[in-house]
This record gives structure tokens, C-alpha cells and sequence, in this order.
């Protein structure tokens, strides 16, 4: 895991066993993947406000933020802290930029690449829906505990990887895939509660979205079955729904992401760099 700690005075070095100490000075602490696609967890003491690229990012009781970066992010971005006595802070981020797998297929019939008009209408529908279900910010913190894998399988789909049919660039995959049979089970990654939920939409088919606090939601698609509706509270490891091959896919997997509002997050990222957090959540 790696990790950055930053005060007004020094920048120090943190042990796992020291992740985010108390102190009354004003100060930030940083811990998460500064890279493309990478979660990152804040705690600003003594903070009014936190401010990433000048939009404002909630602070939870324990003065801990949390926000990502989109998958073509990368270079500085520039945090600013406003503390309760006045005084500001600016920090400066180095995002990493990464590489990511681009597939070339040619020869592709259009039919089967572009969707018809009324198919192009109920997708646009659906994906507002979608969009509205991550707008959600919560004062939970389950996205503070350490995440575990939804579901076993093979890793058959990695965030960032795009294809090209026919010379024309498709959107990227933004999500973790993980291929297996009809009916495995898909557990709860973080506690939560459940925003969205539809069994039957044209791109993801079965498809839920649960909130897990400040702006962060996970999404799970392509599922068979749902176990759960929109409103239930839900408890890691919790049984959510089912693999499944619905809605545009090839066969069976789940398709699983993170999202920070608009920004889609790598979670294959989160899992490694936040395996073993230990973070006070009050």
C-alpha cells in the first residue's frame, strides 16, 4: 500500500500501524493510488472545506475526504485545504498516467456494432437513470473498511482496455470482469445501500448500484438474478445477486465498478492499495 503524509511543516513518513494519527495542527494525509483510475482518501485536520481541481469534496465527521481520478487523468492536480482558523493549504498531486490494452478488430458488420434507433433511444433512457443513481452523496463510510473480491472467477476483463471496430474506437471498459457460470453468487464488496436496481436493461442487463458513502458507489452488471431492491441495507458479504449473461455480452461474467460520482475508478486498484486500511471512521 502506499502512502503520503504531508503537515504545513513536514513531510514524514507513515508506518501501517500509524495510518492517519490525530493531530491538532492543521495537516493532510494522504493514502491511495495516485494514478489513473486510482481512489485516494484524505484526512485534513482542522478542515472547513477540501477542494479538488476547485470542486468541493464532502468531509465526514472525522475529517476524512475521499475522491479519484477518471481513467485519462493524470499529471498535477491541485488539492486545497481551508482550515477552520482561515489559513489555506495547497498540494499538489502527481496523478500517474497509464497504459492500456487497445484491441483492433476489423471486418465487424455495423448491425451488430451500432444498436438501431429506438434500441439508441431506451439505452440514452437508462443510462440517465444510471447517471442519477451516482449522483448520491451520503454521510456513510463503509467505503472505509478494507474491500473484498463480489464474486469467484476468472479475471477476464481489466479497467481501461478499449476496442476498435472497423477503425472506429468503442467507449473503454470501465469496469473488472469476472467470468463465471450462470447463477455464482455475487457478494457485497462494502456495506451499503442498495440506489438502483433494474433486471432488464439493454447494455448491462441485470444491473444494481449500491452507495457506500461520500460519493462512492459500486455497480454491479450483466446479472441473472437480483436478491436485492432499491432501498435495502446491506452488510459486506452479504449475497446481492447473481452472475449472469444478460444484456449485450459474449457470455456469463460480472462486470463490476466504482465509481466517485463521474469518475470511474479502477477495482482492481482499490483492492490493492486498500486490502489491509485501518482508518477510524468516527
Amino acid at each position: 500500500m502506499r502512502k503520503i503524509a504531508l503537515n504545513l511543516v513536514l513531510a514524514v513518513s507513515l508506518s501501517l500501524v500509524s495510518v492517519f494519527p490525530s493531530h491538532a495542527e492543521n495537516s493532510i494525509e494522504l493514502e491511495g493510488a495516485a494514478q489513473s483510475g486510482g481512489l485516494m482518501l484524505a484526512r485534513v485536520n482542522n478542515a472547513e472545506r477540501v477542494y479538488l481541481n476547485e470542486q468541493e469534496i464532502d468531509i465526514n465527521q472525522a475529517g476524512i475526504a475521499v475522491f479519484g481520478f477518471g481513467r485519462d487523468t493524470s499529471g498535477p492536480q491541485q488539492l486545497k485545504v481551508i482550515y477552520k482558523n482561515g489559513q489555506q493549504q495547497l498540494q499538489t498531486i502527481h496523478v500517474e498516467a497509464r497504459d492500456y490494452q487497445i484491441d483492433y478488430v476489423d471486418g465487424v458488420p455495423q448491425r451488430t456494432v451500432t444498436p438501431n434507433p429506438e434500441q439508441q433511444a431506451r439505452a440514452r433512457k437508462e443510462a440517465e437513470r444510471v447517471w442519477l443513481a451516482r449522483q448520491t452523496i451520503s454521510t456513510r463510510t463503509d467505503f472505509l473498511a478494507a474491500p473484498i473480491m463480489p464474486a469467484k472467477g476468472r479475471i477476464s476483463g481489466v479497467y481501461g482496455s478499449q476496442r476498435v471496430f472497423n477503425g472506429t474506437p468503442r467507449n473503454p471498459h470501465y469496469g473488472l470482469d469476472i467470468a463465471a457460470p450462470t447463477g455464482t453468487p455475487v457478494y457485497a464488496p462494502w456495506s451499503g445501500k442498495v440506489v438502483f436496481a433494474d433486471a432488464d436493461l439493454f447494455y448491462s442487463g441485470g444491473t444494481l448500484i449500491i452507495d457506500h458513502g461520500q460519493g462512492i458507489t459500486s455497480t454491479y452488471i450483466h446479472l441473472s438474478k437480483l436478491d436485492v431492491k432499491v432501498g435495502d441495507e446491506i452488510l459486506q458479504g452479504d449475497k446481492i445477486a447473481e452472475i449472469g449473461a444478460t444484456g449485450r455480452v459474449t457470455g456469463p461474467h460480472l462486470d463490476w465498478r466504482i465509481n466517485w460520482l463521474n469518475e470511474r475508478l479502477d477495482p482492481a486498484l482499490v483492492l490493492e492499495y486498500f486490502a489491509d486500511i485501518k482508518i477510524p471512521q468516527s
